[in-house]
C-alpha cells in the first residue's frame, strides 16, 4: 500500500485530491481526510487488502437500478452480455408496452430515443430497470407565462402573525398574505422551509437543519382549515392556556420553547378529540378515511419518521441530554432493531399521534397552495428544499445506508469566510443514490413539490459537488466529491414536469467553471442578489443582470436593504465582536453607498444626490425599482425590504450571538400589504412589463 493507490482510488470514486481556492492557489487534500471520505462511501482503504476490495467494488458496480436519459435522445447503457438480444421492451407507466430495437457498440448497447415523458421499465432478457424519460429542461416562465416578466415575495413563515398562531407563523398567514399579495398582481410567494424539525427539542429551530426533508414541520400547520375554525377553538379553551398563549404572540421574537409547548398543547387536545371521536367512528368518518389514506400513502417513511418522533421524545425524558441517537445505547440506534419493535407496539397511540401531526400539516400545506392559485397567482408558493440534514435526525436514523457517515458538509475558505463554513449537516452518499436508483432524491423533491408551484434548491451546487469534512475536522480540511449531476438534472426535470413547478437554484458563493450555463440549459433558473452583482466598475446595471435568474434585493442571509443602507448590520456585528475593522468597514460601507447611489442614478430609477442614512425608506423604493428593471424573468422581493424593514432573519457565522429565524413581522400577515409605501413597492415591481 502506498499513498498513490490511495489518492488514485479517490480519484475513481469521485473525490478532488486538490482543489483551488478564491485566490487560485491550489491546495493537496491531506491523505487523512481522502481515507475518511473513502470510508464514509463504503470504501475503506486503510490496508492493502482494503483497497483491492474497493478497487473491486469500483470495477463491478451493477447497473444502477434506475438510468435516466432525456426524451428523444438515444439511450446508451454500459451493458454487456453475451449475446444480447436484438430487442428490448419498454413498459410504461400506463401498463401498455412496446419492443425497441437494440444495437450493440463498443461500450454496451444503445436503443433508439423515447419520446414519452416519465418512468418506465426497460427489460432486455432476464434484466429489467427503471428508466427515467426526462423533459430537455424543468417547466419555465414561458411555461406560465410566455413573453412575461413574473413578480413574488419571499417571506420566513415563522414570523407571519395572526390571532391564535401560539407566536408561531404557519400557514393560515401564508395564505392571508398570498391572497393580498396575489389582488396587487404578484405571481408567487417564495417561503422560508417547512422541512420536519425535532417535535422534542424546540431549541433546534433553524429551518435550514432539518431532521427529515421527506415531512413538514407541524408548527407551521393550519389546523383550522383542515379541522375547522369550531374545534381548534374548543380546544384551545380546554388546554386552559388563558393568557400565555397571547403573550407569546405578542413577542417581537419568537420565544420557540414557549410557543412550541403552547402550540402542541392545542394540536395534542385536537388529536385526542380526533381519536375519541373520528377515528372510533364506525362507520369511518371522511376525515377518518382521509387521514388514513394518507398514511398508506406515506407508508413506512411516515411510520419510520413517527417512531423517531416519540423515541425520541422518550428518550429525552429519560435523559435530557440524550439529543441525539448516535449517543443513545445500541438497541435503540437500529430502527429494526427487536427493542424498537417493542416500543412501536407499546406506544401505538403516540406514534399515530405524530402520523396526524402530518396529516394535518401536509392537508394545510395543499390548502395554502390552492388558495395561492385561486387567488390567482399563477405560480403560487415556492417552496425551499435545504441542501443537507441533520445527522441526528429521523432520516439519517431510519436510512444510516443513504448517508455520508462521519462526514459533514459546509463550504471551502473564501473571500467572505477565510477559515471555511462548517454547516454542521449531512447528506446522501453519492454512491447510495446510484445504489437506491436515486429514490432518495426523487423521494425529497416529490415531498417538496408537491404542494408547490415552484423548489428554490438551497446551494445547488451540490447537485454536482460538495464540500465535506471529516466529524471534528476543521472547515478548511475537507474535500469535494462530486455527484452524478447529469442524472440529477434530468430526475429534477422529470419532477418539475410532473409537478408543474419552476426551480430556482442558489448559486451564490463558490461556483464551478461553466455551472450555470449548466443551470440555463437544464432550465433551472440562478439567483442574482443586488449586493453580489458588481464588476470593477461598480454594481452591474440592471439591463445586464442575467434573465436566466430570479433577481432579489437580498435573501435571508444578508442584510435588508434599509439595513444595509443605514448601517444596521454593520452595528449588529459589532457591538457582537463581529467586526475585525469597524471604523474600515463603515468606511468602506460609506463608498459603497456611493457607488450604489450611482448606479441607481445611471439606471435612471433614481435622481438628484445620496440620501443619507437615515432616509432608508427612499433608498429601498428605488432599490425594488432597480430590481424591478433587470432583465429577469422573476423578481423575488424579501418581505423584509417590502416592509423597509431593518433586521435580518440570520446572521451567518453566529449561532447565540444574534436572534437568528426568531423576528416576527410588525403586524398581522392580513395587512402588512396595506400600508401605503409598501403597496407602491409592489406596484413598482408588478409593472416589470413583457421580457
Amino acid at each position: 500500500m502506498n499513498d498513490s493507490s490511495v489518492r488514485e482510488l479517490a480519484r475513481r470514486a469521485g473525490i478532488a485530491v486538490q482543489w483551488t481556492d478564491h485566490v487560485h492557489k491550489r491546495h493537496r487534500v491531506p491523505l487523512d481526510t481522502i481515507r475518511r471520505i473513502l470510508a464514509a462511501l463504503a470504501l475503506p482503504c486503510d490496508t492493502s487488502d482494503e483497497i483491492t476490495h474497493s478497487q473491486h467494488a469500483l470495477d463491478n458496480a451493477t447497473i444502477a437500478p434506475l438510468i435516466t436519459t432525456t426524451a428523444g435522445r438515444a439511450v446508451d447503457l454500459p451493458w454487456r452480455m453475451a449475446g444480447s438480444p436484438a430487442r428490448a421492451r419498454l413498459v410504461h407507466a400506463d401498463g401498455s408496452a412496446n419492443e425497441l430495437p437494440v444495437r450493440e457498440t463498443a461500450w454496451g448497447i444503445r436503443l433508439p430515443g423515447i419520446k414519452t415523458i416519465g418512468y418506465h421499465t426497460l427489460e432486455i432478457g432476464r434484466s429489467s430497470v427503471t428508466l427515467a424519460v426526462a423533459p430537455a429542461r424543468c417547466i419555465t416562465i414561458d411555461d406560465i407565462a410566455r413573453g412575461e416578466r413574473l413578480a413574488g415575495l419571499a417571506a420566513q413563515i415563522y414570523g407571519l402573525r395572526h390571532t391564535g398562531d401560539c407566536g408561531i407563523g404557519d400557514m393560515s398567514g401564508v395564505t392571508t398574505l398570498a391572497k393580498s399579495a396575489a389582488a396587487l398582481g404578484l405571481d408567487a410567494l417564495a417561503l422560508s422551509p417547512v422541512h420536519a424539525l425535532f417535535a422534542a427539542d424546540p431549541d433546534h429551530f433553524s429551518p435550514y437543519s432539518p431532521s427529515n426533508r421527506l415531512f413538514y414541520n407541524p408548527l407551521h400547520a393550519d389546523v383550522a382549515s383542515v379541522l375547522g375554525a369550531e374545534r381548534v377553538a374548543r380546544a384551545r379553551t380546554a388546554t386552559s392556556l388563558g393568557s400565555s398563549a397571547g403573550e407569546v404572540e405578542a413577542l417581537s421574537l419568537i420565544d420557540w420553547k414557549a410557543s412550541t409547548r403552547a402550540k402542541m398543547t392545542v394540536l395534542r387536545r385536537v388529536f385526542e378529540d380526533i381519536a375519541a371521536t373520528d377515528l372510533a367512528s364506525k362507520p369511518p368518518t371522511d376525515l377518518a378515511t382521509d387521514f388514513a389514506k394518507f398514511c398508506a400513502e406515506r407508508g413506512p417513511a411516515l411510520q419510520e419518521h413517527a417512531s423517531f418522533e416519540a423515541l425520541h421524545a422518550a428518550r429525552l425524558k429519560t435523559d435530557p441530554e440524550a439529543l441525539n441517537w448516535k449517543d443513545w445505547p445500541a438497541r435503540w440506534r437500529d430502527p429494526r432493531s427487536p427493542a424498537i419493535r417493542d416500543f412501536t407496539e407499546e406506544n401505538q397511540h403516540e406514534i399515530l399521534f405524530h402520523c396526524f401531526l402530518q396529516w394535518i400539516a401536509d392537508r394545510s400545506f395543499a390548502n395554502a397552495q390552492q388558495g395561492a392559485r385561486r387567488a390567482g397567482m399563477r405560480i403560487g408558493l415556492i417552496a425551499d428544499l435545504a441542501v443537507g440534514m441533520t445527522s441526528a435526525g429521523s432520516y439519517a436514523w431510519a436510512h444510516q445506508d443513504h448517508m455520508l457517515s462521519g462526514l459533514q458538509i459546509g463550504a471551502p475558505p473564501d473571500s467572505f469566510n477565510a477559515n471555511g463554513q462548517n454547516w454542521g449537516l449531512s447528506s446522501f452518499s453519492p454512491r447510495a443514490l446510484s445504489g437506491q436508483g436515486f429514490e432518495p432524491f426523487i423521494a425529497t423533491l416529490r415531498a417538496c413539490m408537491r404542494h408547490a408551484g415552484g423548489l428554490r434548491v438551497d446551494h445547488v451546487m451540490g447537485l454536482t459537488r460538495l464540500w465535506v469534512i471529516p466529524e471534528g475536522a476543521k472547515a478548511n480540511e475537507g474535500a469535494y466529491i462530486t455527484y452524478p449531476v447529469d442524472d440529477l438534472f434530468r430526475l429534477t426535470a422529470l419532477e418539475s414536469y410532473r409537478h408543474r413547478a419552476i426551480v430556482i437554484g442558489e448559486d451564490l458563493g463558490t461556483v464551478p467553471l461553466r455551472f450555470r450555463e449548466r443551470l440555463a440549459r437544464a432550465g433551472i433558473y440562478g439567483t442574482r442578489v443586488l449586493w453580489f452583482e458588481r464588476d470593477k466598475k461598480g454594481f452591474v446595471p440592471p439591463q445586464d443582470w442575467s434573465d436566466a435568474a430570479a433577481a432579489m434585493t437580498s435573501t435571508h442571509d444578508l442584510p435588508t436593504v434599509a439595513g444595509w443602507w443605514r448601517g444596521t448590520d454593520l452595528e449588529a456585528r459589532a457591538s457582537r465582536g463581529l467586526l475585525n475593522h469597524p471604523h474600515a468597514e463603515r468606511a468602506a460601507r460609506n463608498a459603497e453607498r456611493e457607488a450604489l447611489w450611482d448606479a441607481f442614478n445611471s439606471a435612471k430609477v433614481a435622481g438628484g444626490d445620496r440620501p443619507s442614512a437615515g432616509e432608508a425608506s427612499r433608498v429601498v423604493d428605488v432599490a425594488v425599482a432597480f430590481v424591478a428593471k433587470t432583465s429577469s424573468r422573476l423578481a423575488l422581493l424579501p418581505l423584509e425590504d417590502a416592509i423597509a424593514a431593518e433586521r435580518q432573519p440570520n446572521m451567518p457565522g453566529t449561532v447565540d450571538q444574534y436572534p437568528n429565524w426568531r423576528h416576527r413581522y410588525g403586524g398581522a400577515a392580513a395587512a402588512l400589504l396595506d400600508d401605503p409605501d409598501v403597496r407602491h413597492r409592489i406596484e413598482i415591481l408588478v409593472a416589470r412589463g413583457p421580457s
